[in-house]
Order: structure tokens, then C-alpha cells, then sequence
């Protein structure tokens, strides 16, 4: 039998990729019932960085000394951010309305390319930011009686989660993915270490357990979004992140007994629509550049 083609392959590595990042925010809610966030934060990032360590010295020692060092640290920064904005979301709101939510980030990136990368948007792309926006007004409702304050904190980190991608963008060039995947979790394991003395409560066997899952789930995640970015186009993997949407909705109802509202599915299908549709437009465009060089003389 044959290797599955490059498309087919880069599908399986994102539904992964999301499988694994809804299966890490579902093990620490788990583990915030009985550890304070500090803690369970500074697990995530010590076995992440313990994997990014040995990964690189086994294959490249040298991938440890960064070229851009201050855009790096900046990176891993905004990832910190988005990972403690995250792990206080899910103790207050439904899983399922804080992934929809998060999922809004594509859409942003989309608007902060204008600004920080100076890049051109059409009306299609402005359009889909607006139903991504629309989508995260039907969930939060927020002239609602049922409006929660909590919500506002995916949103700002959907925007740390946004600027992330894009200095990921910034690096490209400048650093290789060995590095960049390497410095990913540095900020957060020195910050997280320095505060885990006054708040860290020994664990028992069945949680450190846990807690190495959960860092083995956030250094993998990222392992495989490199591979199914590597495998296919971002145009043809990119729509297959909202399969987290459905890892969220069945963990939130199996796992925690959370059923999702009419308005949280309404919600998420504008979200659902407006990424999608952003990244055939972005498909198109680049498309269309590429017949133009070609075609030039």
C-alpha cells in the first residue's frame, strides 16, 4: 500500500493538534478542583520544556541560542498569557462557550495583520472578521441577563492567542521552528517556578500523573501543528481547527455535564463561518499572486 497524501496527512495531524489542546484545557480544569492555578500552570510548561529540551539536544544542540531573542521571549510571553487566561476561564465558564470563544483568534489575526504586518484585507476578509466578532456577541450575550464577566477574559485572550501567531509569524526566517518550538514554553516555566514556592501543594501519584499528561498534551500539540502545517497548505488544515468545537462539545457534556445552549451553537457556527471563510479568501489571494508573478515577463 501507498503513503497517504500530504492533504490527507495534514488533516490527521491538526484534528490532532485540537483533540490535544481541548484534552489539556479538560485536564486542568480536572486538576484546578484540587490545585491552585499557579501550580497547575507550571506543570504544564515543565514537562512541555523538558520535552523541547531533549528534543533539541538530541537533534541540534545549537537550536538553543536564538537569533531573535527578544522576539522570542515576547512569544513566549503572549503564550503564558493566553494559557492563565484560559485556565481561569474554564473554572467559571462552559467548556464549550470558552473554546468557541478562543476560536475566534484566526479572524483576529486577520485585523492585527493590517496593523503589525502592514498586510492588505478586502472586504471578504473584513467580513469574516465580523461574523467571527458576531459569533462571540451571540455567546457572551452581553445585554443579556445571563451575561457572564468571565467572558470577557477568553476574548482578551483570543487577541494574546491572535498577536502569538502573528510574532510566530515575525520569527519565521529568523529562527528555526527547532528553536522557536524550544523557547515556546521558556517564559512560562521560569515565571511559573519562581511563584509555584508560596502556592504549590504536593501531589498525590494520580495527579502528578495528570499533571505529566498535561504537559506531554501541551508540548505535543504543538509538535503536531508544526507536522500538519509541514504536511499541507494552511489553506486546506486551517478550516479542521474548529474540530475542536466538537472535542469541546463532547467532553463538555460527557466529562463535566455541561450541555450546550441553542446560543452557544448559533454563536460558534458565525465563528465557524468567519474563519473559514477567511482563510479561502486568504487561499484565493494567494493564489491569485502567485499566477501574477508567473505570468509576469
Amino acid at each position: 500500500m501507498g503513503s497517504a497524501p500530504p492533504w490527507l496527512s495534514g488533516i490527521f495531524w491538526m484534528s490532532l493538534t485540537t483533540l490535544l489542546f481541548v484534552g489539556q484545557d479538560s485536564t486542568a480544569r480536572v486538576l484546578m478542583h484540587s490545585y491552585p492555578l499557579i501550580e497547575v500552570t507550571w506543570a504544564r510548561y515543565f514537562v512541555h520544556v523538558l520535552i523541547a529540551t531533549g528534543i533539541v539536544l538530541l537533534r541540534r544542540p545549537s537550536a538553543m541560542r536564538a537569533n531573535a531573542p527578544s522576539l522570542q521571549i515576547l512569544r513566549s510571553t503572549l503564550l503564558l498569557g493566553v494559557t492563565l487566561l484560559a485556565n481561569i476561564s474554564i473554572q467559571h465558564l462552559r467548556f464549550v462557550d470558552y473554546t468557541a470563544i478562543m476560536w475566534v483568534t484566526p479572524v483576529l489575526v486577520t485585523a492585527l495583520s493590517v496593523f503589525i504586518l502592514k498586510e492588505q484585507v478586502g472586504l471578504v476578509g473584513w467580513l469574516s472578521v465580523c461574523a467571527g466578532m458576531t459569533g462571540v456577541l451571540i455567546i457572551s450575550n452581553p445585554t443579556g441577563l445571563d451575561f457572564s464577566p468571565w467572558m470577557v477574559l477568553p476574548v482578551i485572550g483570543a487577541f494574546c492567542n491572535a498577536n502569538y501567531q502573528i510574532t510566530t509569524r515575525l520569527l519565521f526566517g529568523r529562527d528555526t521552528p527547532l528553536t522557536t518550538f524550544f523557547y515556546t514554553g521558556l517564559v512560562g516555566v521560569v515565571v511559573m517556578s519562581v511563584l509555584l514556592p508560596f502556592t504549590g501543594i504536593w501531589p498525590n501519584v494520580r495527579d502528578a500523573a495528570l499533571m505529566g499528561l498535561l504537559g506531554a498534551m501541551g508540548g505535543g500539540s504543538h509538535y503536531c501543528l508544526i507536522r500538519a502545517y509541514t504536511a499541507a497548505p494552511a489553506s486546506t488544515i486551517a478550516p479542521f481547527g474548529y474540530t475542536s468545537l466538537l472535542w469541546a462539545t463532547l467532553i463538555s457534556s460527557t466529562v463535566f455535564g455541561e450541555i450546550p445552549s441553542p446560543r452557544s451553537l448559533l454563536g460558534a457556527a458565525f465563528i465557524i463561518v468567519g474563519g473559514v471563510s477567511m482563510v479561502l479568501y486568504q487561499n484565493r489571494r494567494a493564489a491569485a499572486k502567485m499566477v501574477e508573478k508567473t505570468s509576469t515577463p
